[in-house]
């Protein structure tokens, strides 16, 4: 919370820097460490693909995906072939109404804080209430097949500008840039949420599904996450046992996002880590409490 009074994670310490929030950690990451000859993630501005990564960054980032994971979490009628146990519904449902007197609490305790935590508690109420509605998920889950739509037509647009050499393309054209690891990892937890099956497979979203096979069989991409069922499984399970014991306050706002946002830079720092050959970067995500 001293970092970042928004009470969110992650955030990188790098010298006298403080960076808040995975899309500006990533950014900061590629316009701070580059060295000739390493690709870059981010085109150039003034080229033709910086609007389409920029676009689909913005497009990608803005997805609600702790309504997703909540949401998935509260209301599992609505996932197919869940990476979640059932029993997590139960045990982070009976301990969401403890929240708000925790908060009070840890406000109490920390006077100087005093009006961040008050600021995050109202914040997380508001969420949560969202995240409970049934209607609110359906909606949100609707407007999520339409984005998927748009990335799913810009994915057969590349499919049909491929050279005759045959290198399959990547999202904004033929190379990996940050649009991709946004995609990426999104759907790595639309997956693990068991939202996949909704949206691609069986013939639904062709190139979609292909776009995934080949993504998760990238080096750094299996290097920082794997298979779904580890990295994922990791960061919610622990919450449910936390939150179990009482310990609500201290996970329920940003531990189940943690996985995707660190996840996402972390994917970042793997692809741009030809970059950091002579230079040490004091990378630590500290975890904010409510």
């Amino acid at each position: 919370m001293r970092l970042n009074s928004s009470g969110e994670v992650p955030v990188l310490i790098h010298g006298e820097n403080i960076v808040c929030e995975a899309t500006q950690i990533i950014d900061y990451l590629e316009a701070t460490f580059v060295e000739e000859g390493v690709p870059r993630l981010m085109p150039e501005e003034g080229s033709m693909y910086y609007p389409r990564v920029q676009h689909y960054r913005e497009l990608l980032d803005s997805l609600p995906m702790d309504a997703y994971t909540h949401g998935c979490i509260l209301h599992p009628e609505l996932t197919v072939d869940s990476m979640i146990p059932a029993y997590a519904t139960s045990r982070i449902r009976s301990q969401i109404s403890n929240t708000e007197s925790e908060l009070k609490k840890l406000a109490e305790e920390n006077p100087d804080l005093q009006d961040a935590y008050i600021a995050k508690q109202k914040r997380l109420k508001s969420k949560l209430l969202d995240h409970d509605n049934i209607k609110y998920l359906k909606k949100i889950l609707d407007e999520l097949e339409k984005v998927l739509d748009q990335v799913e037509t810009e994915l057969q647009r590349r499919n049909e500008e491929t050279p005759e050499d045959g290198n399959q393309p990547w999202l904004c054209g033929d190379f990996f840039s940050l649009a991709d690891i946004s995609l990426a990892v999104t759907l790595h937890r639309l997956k693990f949420l068991g939202l996949a099956r909704r949206n691609w497979g069986n013939g639904k979203r062709p190139n979609l599904e292909a776009y995934y096979e080949r993504v998760l069989k990238r080096k750094a991409f299996c290097k920082v996450l794997g298979h779904v069922n580890n990295i994922l499984i990791s960061a919610v399970l622990p919450t449910a046992f936390r939150v179990a014991k009482k310990r609500a306050p201290r996970v329920l706002g940003t531990t189940l996002l943690v996985s995707m946002l660190a996840g996402m830079g972390y994917l970042a720092f793997m692809c741009l880590r030809k970059r950091f050959t002579n230079v040490i970067l004091p990378f630590r995500t500290r975890q904010s409490y409510f």
